[in-house]
């Protein structure tokens, strides 16, 4: 890409001691200390043109933001929330001949219009065409993170409005296997769903437990998720996860059994849609489901909460 690379800089690990810092139980933090590892998971986010933004979700002590810096991104933010890693992430900065640039906030609530600031970009008249959100996410914030970046992409609001927003995301091996989750398996459910009826979803990449400090009870897992060409909504996503909510509620039952409880006229709606009844919610291909919960939506019937 014609970027110079990064200086020599300290070790992550020393600047970890230098600063006292530790993971937090509370934000859910682990580290990872392998530059082997991050790198990888900078590769497997397949980033190519220079016309792309990275957006980093917090990226703690900075190791996975050396990799995606050494694969020569040019226009890169880091949102941290936790202020005690400003120092490395403005030395990191500083290093990186203005290629970084750094937010402190909580991804949740951060406007994505300061993230194009950050960057000196404007709509329309900035060139870049891409966007990619990437991070080794806290595994308590995980799934509320891209349940709202799967919302914005489905309204096509924020960064998801005006540019070619893609995802590579680390998380609990048992989240990543749900949201990649096939037809018929025992992971399938909600996350699955609401995830594969707007994107293209690959697990990419496990991590073992034994990668992080601390050590966490169980092993990550990298999914990389590429927005389809043409989503599969046929409702609106708060409309689709009102109602996989309500079928995966009673994964166990049939379809027409659950229809029946909800209400004794209920099972017509399955007939409209030529749905067999004895399908059970995880055996709906996302086409199906989606059909189904239009048929849902349109029959007004009253779902619970």
């Amino acid at each position: 890409m014609g970027v110079r690379p990064l200086p020599r800089l300290p070790a992550v690990r020393d600047l970890i001691k230098l600063y006292g810092l530790s993971a937090q139980s509370q934000l859910s933090q682990n580290f990872i200390l392998d530059k082997n590892i991050t790198d990888k998971i900078a590769r497997c986010a397949d980033i190519g043109p220079s016309e792309s933004v990275i957006v980093e979700v917090g990226p703690g002590p900075g190791l996975l933001t050396r990799s995606l810096l050494d694969l020569g991104i040019e226009n890169m933010v880091a949102v941290e929330k936790d202020s005690r890693f400003l120092p490395t992430l403005s030395q990191l900065a500083d290093a990186s001949d203005s290629r970084l640039k750094v937010i402190q906030g909580d991804m949740l609530t951060v406007q994505h219009d300061d993230i194009l600031k950050a960057l000196g970009l404007t709509i329309p008249q900035t060139k870049i065409k891409q966007v990619h959100i990437l991070g080794n996410l806290p595994f308590s914030v995980a799934t509320p993170l891209l349940a709202q970046w799967l919302g914005g992409l489905s309204a096509r609001t924020g960064i998801f409005a005006s540019f070619e927003t893609s995802m590579t995301l680390m998380f609990q091996k048992e989240v990543a296997e749900r949201i990649v989750a096939p037809v018929s398996t025992s992971p399938r459910g909600r996350l699955s769903v609401a995830a594969q009826s707007l994107c293209h979803t690959n697990l990419v990449y496990r991590v073992p437990a034994d990668s992080f400090v601390p050590r966490p009870k169980v092993d990550a897992a990298v999914v990389h998720l590429v927005p389809l060409r043409e989503s599969l909504l046929k409702v609106t996503f708060p409309e689709l996860e009102h109602v996989s909510r309500f079928l995966f509620s009673s994964r166990r039952k049939t379809l027409r059994r659950i229809m029946k409880n909800l209400d004794s006229e209920a099972p017509a709606v399955l007939d409209q849609c030529q749905m067999d009844g004895n399908l059970r919610p995880q055996d709906l291909t996302n086409e199906a489901f989606n059909t189904l919960a239009r048929a849902i939506v349109d029959s007004k019937l009253t779902l619970p909460p």
